[in-house]
């Protein structure tokens, strides 16, 4: 093939050594289940801690270097840096700056990241102590969520008339854009609070992409970049439709996206990396066109990719799969179906809302 993409087929069983939820109570509760999984690893075999101390050590952003640093170099060694560092703490004020004793951390092998103040930095350490001393479930999903990961998203919904006035009566649109704008809000806060929380100094990024439409005429939807209303770091950004003939100006309806999507990833990618100087930390995928693209762009970059299944075709459409013959020319079910298969089975997890998903 002389496309960018080419489909793998793996038909080898990826479950084979790795548990899987038996009971029907578990669907829903993947962390849940993984948390367990993993801490229970973890006790038995305290070997399997090295991964988490290799990425620690490794973990940085823009080669900016963050929790440890090389004078760490064993489990054992964590463990005498952390002691160390928690008899300090206990012995200055609960709210003296990290900026205070930075440099004394990184005497130890500790770096940014583990948070802003005495008393949260000391509450992270206590956390890692206690998963190195008998991991359990709770502290281990509240340890990684303490680790500063997120700073770039990007969340996608490539099939356009997405701006924030005068599309809402558009097709396909509406619902999305509503809850697209309202979850950067959101998310642009969180990233914030846990930004500072962690003692950083990052200016986080997050890029909508969708469609660019050059004739949409009363519409933002031919600009390049519109900054969200209500937040600080959030902009709308996009990019056109294109084939051999060049731009694709009007609008063509969701269920007939898909021979653009390829080159639409390309061109996403190096329009994000412009944009972002960076690669995104997340990639968020909306609707199945949204989150076919996110899966090629995920691949691409080697992003952690986010599914967010709010209705999966095959089940919005009663029937649809058995009459595939008499609506596939008009709706493309086949690719709509293919596109939510290959998403649904390549990214890192789905968030659903009914159990149907």
């Amino acid at each position: 093939s002389n496309s960018n993409f080419v489909l793998e087929l793996d038909f080898e069983p990826f479950n084979a050594s790795f548990p899987r939820p038996s009971m029907s109570k578990s669907i829903g509760n993947g962390v849940q289940f993984l948390n367990r999984h993993l801490s229970s690893k973890l006790f038995q075999d305290k070997e399997s801690l090295y991964p988490l101390l290799n990425f620690l050590k490794a973990h940085n952003y823009k080669g900016t270097t963050m929790m440890l640093n090389d004078r760490i170099q064993s489990l054992r060694g964590l463990q005498s840096s952390l002691r160390k560092a928690e008899e300090y703490l206990l012995s200055v004020p609960q709210d003296t700056p990290y900026s205070e004793f930075n440099h004394r951390f990184q005497e130890l092998g500790l770096e940014k990241g583990w948070g802003d103040t005495a008393k949260r930095v000391l509450d992270t350490l206590h956390l890692l102590l206690d998963l190195l001393e008998a991991p359990d479930p709770a502290n281990l999903e509240k340890f990684l969520g303490t680790i500063p990961m997120m700073f770039n998203v990007v969340i996608l919904s490539p099939h356009g008339y997405f701006a924030q006035s005068n599309v809402l009566g558009y097709p396909d649109t509406g619902g999305q854009v509503v809850y697209i704008l309202d979850q950067v809000r959101a998310l642009e806060n969180e990233m914030l609070l846990r930004i500072k929380q962690q003692g950083l100094d990052i200016t986080p990024k997050i890029l909508i992409v969708t469609r660019l439409l050059p004739d949409a005429a009363g519409t933002t939807c031919g600009q390049r970049l519109e900054k969200v209303i209500g937040t600080e770091h959030t902009d709308i950004i996009r990019v056109p439709f294109r084939n051999e003939n060049g731009i694709l100006r009007k609008w063509i309806s969701r269920f007939d996206v898909w021979p653009y999507l390829e080159t639409y990833t390309e061109d996403v990618s190096s329009e994000i990396m412009k944009e972002m100087q960076a690669k995104p930390d997340l990639i968020i995928g909306n609707y199945s066109d949204g989150n076919l693209v996110a899966t090629l762009l995920a691949h691409k970059l080697g992003v952690t990719q986010c599914t967010i299944a709010h209705a999966l075709e095959k089940t919005k459409y009663p029937n649809s799969d058995i009459y595939l013959d008499k609506f596939d020319s008009q709706y493309h079910f086949s690719c709509q179906f293919t596109a939510d298969l290959i998403a649904m089975n390549h990214t890192d997890f789905i968030i659903t809302s009914t159990f149907q998903e």
